[in-house]
């Protein structure tokens, strides 16, 4: 059965580094630390790479997420795995429980984890999750 946890999240830090300028498009890595308050209580970490042509309204990231903290009662932690793409039509976002991840009262989770973020910068989650074994 598959259940559902809503919240919001903010960021902590986000330190951010362009390594790489080719004719205006650039790579770069960040690394972000993020709170979730709601049905995940929980702290994280990322890991980010990008690329950012000389046109700002496109661009590519991905990047690896361990979340640490309680979904729904249940302790433990899992990596999210970010794939995102901005283009004139819009932006795409995935983001993933890597398989295998979880640890704790949350081994065998797996889901997809959607983001949005009001015009005044606020972040918020859902995520849409199951744990296979059972409980």
């Amino acid at each position: 059965m598959t259940a559902t946890a809503r919240g919001d999240f903010t960021l902590n830090t986000f330190d951010s580094e362009e390594y790489d300028d080719v004719d205006g498009t650039k790579l770069g890595r960040a690394r972000i630390a993020k709170t979730f308050t709601g049905d995940l209580e929980a702290e994280s970490s990322v890991e980010m790479l990008f690329a950012t042509p000389s046109d700002e309204t496109l661009g590519v990231y991905v990047a690896i997420e361990r979340v640490d903290g309680v979904l729904h009662g249940r302790k433990g932690s899992f990596v999210l795995r970010h794939d995102g793409i901005r283009d004139p039509g819009g932006q795409s976002l995935s983001v993933i429980v890597a398989p295998g991840s979880a640890t704790g009262e949350l081994v065998g989770l797996t889901g997809d984890l959607a983001i949005e973020i009001d015009p005044d910068g606020a972040h918020h989650y859902r995520f849409d999750y199951k744990i296979s074994n059972g409980e």
